[in-house]
């Protein structure tokens, strides 16, 4: 695929993405103060047809960011509060006996949980025991789910937005790294800077009303989401993802030195498909119809940070996985020509 194959009603679909993008923000910039990183990663996961982990801190209004963003979609939306007692049925529904009133028989009748809408929050997912967990992430990871022999088809477009904070991890249930790989993107929200957090308090301590109207439909987000992935991407710069993603497993030949020393395992195939969709869509938010190797380094952190474990080494001397990934991208080179002429990298692309 070419550029040129861009034209006519693809580059329409790319105007209607990048002005829904900015008519979003707008929107939200009316409850939400700041967090414009988290709300464009969150959109790009969306467009590529990924979910999401939040990580962050009580009170940074993740939960009302996602109910919000959910409001700009014009799709149905439920919110699962996340609790030790919650069972697999609770969220993905049950069979309840029903006697039917014309024939006098009972009969089983499949009554639809929560996962059954558009968007789905799943907030404090860490807080629910694995079952639970499961269920959820073979929803994401099928697009159905299964209650007894019956499979049922779940709702298209379906985003998860999970949410989980670092601290209080007493009567937690951690999520395994093989079930983070379900998720796109792991996003970080931050504490707003100080002018961020001037505004919070005079906004919500204020008579306020808000008006947000639906930016986007499920048809439109299907149209973007197709969209997204007949973005061309050059060899050179599929050669960049999976360069970034093969340094991080620690056995591979060519690796750094530093990636032996401060990791124990590292990332999967999937992070290089999430690279490149995410990147298509980041490409098209900032108005490229092409892949470009500075949109793969954009969204290395979000992609890798769940996917590759530091061992005890890195967690005695303070190195987090965004540490490990920043060094990371210094040491890979990211103009044509330049990997495959590298001997460190030949031995990579070799194994």
């Amino acid at each position: 695929m070419t550029d040129a194959s861009l034209a006519g009603d693809s580059l329409k679909s790319i105007e209607k993405l990048q002005k829904a993008y900015a008519e979003i923000r707008q929107q939200m910039a009316q409850v939400i103060v700041g967090q414009d990183e988290v709300l464009e990663q969150l959109l790009i996961a969306l467009f590529s047809r990924g979910h999401c982990i939040l990580e962050g801190v009580p009170g940074l209004a993740k939960t009302l960011m996602i109910s919000t963003l959910s409001r700009c979609l014009s799709m149905s939306f439920s919110r699962i509060q996340f609790t030790p007692d919650l069972m697999p049925a609770d969220i993905t529904g049950t069979d309840v006996l029903e006697e039917n009133r014309s024939t006098g028989k009972r009969e089983f009748r499949f009554l639809e949980g929560p996962l059954f809408y558009n968007v789905v929050l799943a907030d404090e997912i860490n807080r629910t025991p694995p079952k639970t967990q499961a269920a959820l992430l073979e929803a994401m990871q099928e697009r159905q789910v299964t209650v007894g022999r019956v499979r049922h088809q779940l709702s298209n477009p379906f985003f998860v937005l999970a949410t989980q904070n670092p601290i209080e991890q007493e009567g937690t249930y951690t999520l395994p790294e093989a079930q983070q790989d379900r998720f796109m993107f792991k996003i970080f929200v931050k504490y707003p800077t100080f002018r961020e957090e001037f505004q919070i308090a005079k906004q919500t301590t204020s008579l306020q009303s808000d008006t947000i109207r639906p930016v986007l439909s499920a048809e439109d987000i299907l149209e973007l989401q197709n969209v997204v992935r007949q973005v061309p991407a050059a060899d050179h710069v599929i050669e960049y993802a999976i360069a970034l993603v093969r340094q991080t497993r620690v056995n591979e030949p060519g690796v750094p030195d530093f990636i032996k020393e401060w990791l124990s395992w590292g990332a999967g195939p999937r992070a290089v498909q999430n690279l490149l969709l995410g990147g298509k869509a980041r490409a098209l938010l900032n108005g490229r119809g092409y892949l470009a190797t500075e949109d793969i380094a954009a969204l290395a952190a979000p992609v890798l940070r769940h996917r590759i474990v530091t061992n005890f080494s890195a967690e005695s001397e303070g190195i987090t996985t965004d540490i490990v990934i920043e060094r990371l991208l210094k040491e890979t080179p990211s103009k044509e020509g330049e990997l495959t002429k590298d001997p460190r990298f030949e031995k990579i692309f070799a194994a």
